[in-house]
Order: structure tokens, then C-alpha cells, then sequence
């Protein structure tokens, strides 16, 4: 029987060592800033609107790569970063608009692709969690020299901004959660567990009417416009591009990681300042479309959701849009923005 020791199992590692803050084992990464990325990477040949850059390191036994865009200020630097978490339906392109107007008024932006995501690193195995996710975001910060910011996070980036802001306090300026799934724990409520195996094959099945079909009803409550269609093009591209397969079976592992891994009963304990934004017409609740109706019936009600929750964060804010749904920031930009510019000045 063989005996691995810390020190064994830092060696396999290529080095590491054990961060005295965190207590988390860091190994070498390092940021590669070429331009000569392949046009497929990792699975996608979309096109990012400012360059793509890799932050490359270690994870449970492997080299992985997290893609991500580090926009400048197109003005006076303010001296602040803003680091944007996407949702399961997203990439870091989902934020231009946002990206823009942050950059605009002087703030670094950071937007990643989370692991099994967009042009991230898809792995055959992986143990998915908000933890994990969290961990390595934040060594990509730590890598940039950036030693806090405010974190955004969308939908499933919602839930996970949520964690990041549990696990790293001092490292959060302000907290923003955009219609974050997770505000309620599916499974305390009634949504029966089916295995990675039976929701791969859904993932695997994704068409663009699939996926347009869903955003039109839950993201823009009906009310489609056709540049939405180029976000529902980045996800077939991916569905159906040369990572697919691990791809679908990513994603199927991500709504396993949302269902068993709540956050809901945490609220209370953040200690960020806390901005709460949702469009009260968003009805996202992950495993409603397999639940029995009268559970289904009970779940995604942001209306209500939304003023429960705020009232749990101790420096917490509610911002509600009553004729929005599940994406504020892309149906409705101008009246989003004007949202988070006026909290994050106050």
C-alpha cells in the first residue's frame, strides 16, 4: 500500500504551497496573454468583444485553463475592480454592455468563464462545487494582484458571488446579486433528485429552439428581440462544438452542484455590503421542469423572493424591476445600470 504524504502530494502538484491567509494549497499558475489563441478553445469558436486571456493552474490533479477578459479603464482609472460572474446559460460576453459601462467610468472589469464553461477548460472529472468555483476565482484575482473588488454575479454567478463573498469577506468591496438562483433550496421544497446521467441527456439534446424557447419565456417574460439571438447562438456553438460532449456532461453536472448545494440558509451571515437586484417577473427555479406541479407551482417567485431574502443580508439592498424577468442587465440595460451606478456611488 502506498502512503502519499503532503509533501507527496505537493510534488505531484509541480509545487505548491499553503497560502498563511486562506490556508488554501496554491500552486504555480500563471496568466498567458497570447495572441495567438486558438479560434476554437476549449469547445468555442465565438467571438469575444475584447482579447481572451488564460489563467492557467492546478486543480484536483490537473492543468486547467479559466478564459477570461481583463478590460481596462477607457478613462481615469478609479482604482477599483469589478470581477462579473456569468450564469449557467452564459459566457463572459453576456456582460458587454455592463463591461462598458463600468470601463467607461473607470473601473478594471474582470469576466470570467467559469470551469465547463464557454472557452474554460472542460474536464472529464471534476468535482463541481460553488467552493471549488469560488477558490479558483479567487486565485486568478490573487494572480492579477488584485487584492479585493466588487464582485457581480448573474443567475448560477449569483450563487456563486454568494459563496465567494462567505468564503473571502475581506476580499469583497460591495456585493451584487442579479436574479441569483438559489434564494430558495429547491430540494427542501419538493423538486426530486435525478441523477448527472439522466440530465446529461437532456444538456445533450439542446437545440436552439430548446434554448430560445426557455430564454424567451423565463430571461424576457415574451417579450423576444432578435439581438437576443446571438447569445442563443453562443450556447449551440458549444452544445454542438468539438467539446460537446464533455460540455453537456459539465453542465448536467452544474445543475447537480445547484440542487445540493444550497445557500439559502446563509444569507444572514454575509458581511459584505450587499446590493439585491431582481426582475419580480423572473420565475427561474432550477428542477421545476421535472418537479410534480404542485411543487412546481410553489417555486422561482422572485416577487416574493427578493424582499425575503434582502431582509436576511445584514447590509443588504433590494432593487426590483416589476416588468422584468431573469436577465435585467441585457432586456433592460439602461434602467440596470442606473440601479447599480447609483448604489455603488452611495
Amino acid at each position: 500500500m502506498k502512503v502519499f504524504s503532503l509533501f507527496t502530494s505537493l510534488a505531484l502538484l509541480g509545487g505548491a504551497v499553503v497560502s498563511a491567509r486562506t490556508g488554501i494549497i496554491q500552486t504555480r499558475d500563471s496568466i498567458d496573454n497570447s495572441s495567438a489563441l486558438p479560434e476554437d478553445l476549449n469547445g468555442s469558436n465565438f467571438t469575444y468583444p475584447w482579447p481572451v486571456k488564460l489563467y492557467k493552474f492546478t486543480s484536483q490533479l490537473q492543468e486547467l485553463e479559466m478564459a477570461f477578459m481583463d478590460v481596462a479603464p477607457e478613462v481615469t482609472p478609479n482604482g477599483k475592480t469589478v470581477a462579473l460572474f456569468h450564469g449557467k446559460n452564459f459566457c463572459g460576453p453576456t456582460w458587454e454592455s455592463t463591461i462598458r459601462v463600468l470601463t467607461s467610468l473607470g473601473y478594471r472589469v474582470i469576466a470570467t468563464d467559469q470551469i465547463g464553461f464557454c472557452k474554460s477548460t472542460k474536464p472529464e472529472r471534476y468535482q463541481f462545487s460553488l467552493q471549488q468555483f469560488a477558490t479558483n476565482t479567487n486565485g486568478l484575482l490573487n494572480t492579477l494582484g488584485i487584492e479585493s473588488a466588487t464582485i457581480m454575479g448573474h443567475s448560477v454567478g449569483g450563487m456563486l458571488a454568494t459563496r465567494y463573498g462567505l468564503m473571502f469577506p475581506d476580499q469583497v468591496d460591495n456585493l451584487i446579486l442579479v436574479d441569483p438562483v438559489g434564494l430558495e433550496d429547491y430540494t427542501a421544497l419538493g423538486v426530486p433528485y435525478l441523477p448527472i446521467d439522466t440530465n446529461y441527456v437532456t444538456e445533450a439534446a439542446s437545440t436552439y429552439a430548446s434554448i430560445q424557447g426557455y430564454e424567451n419565456t423565463t430571461y424576457y417574460v415574451g417579450q423576444w428581440k432578435e439581438e437576443y439571438d446571438v447569445w442563443v447562438n453562443m450556447l449551440v456553438n458549444i452544445y454542438h462544438g468539438s467539446k460537446a460532449e464533455t460540455y453537456a456532461l459539465n453542465q448536467a453536472q452544474i445543475v447537480d452542484m445547484v440542487l445540493t448545494q444550497p445557500v439559502s440558509f446563509e444569507f444572514g451571515l454575509l458581511q459584505p455590503r450587499t446590493l439585491l437586484i431582481v426582475g419580480d417577473k423572473d420565475r427561474t427555479a432550477i428542477g421545476a421542469q421535472w418537479s410534480p406541479p404542485e411543487v412546481a407551482a410553489k417555486l422561482g417567485h422572485f416577487d416574493v423572493l427578493g424582499p425575503q431574502v434582502a431582509a436576511q443580508i445584514p447590509n443588504g439592498t433590494l432593487v426590483s424591476f416589476p416588468a422584468l424577468g431573469h436577465a435585467p442587465q441585457i432586456s433592460s440595460p439602461d434602467e440596470f445600470h442606473a440601479a447599480v451606478l447609483d448604489w455603488l456611488s452611495t
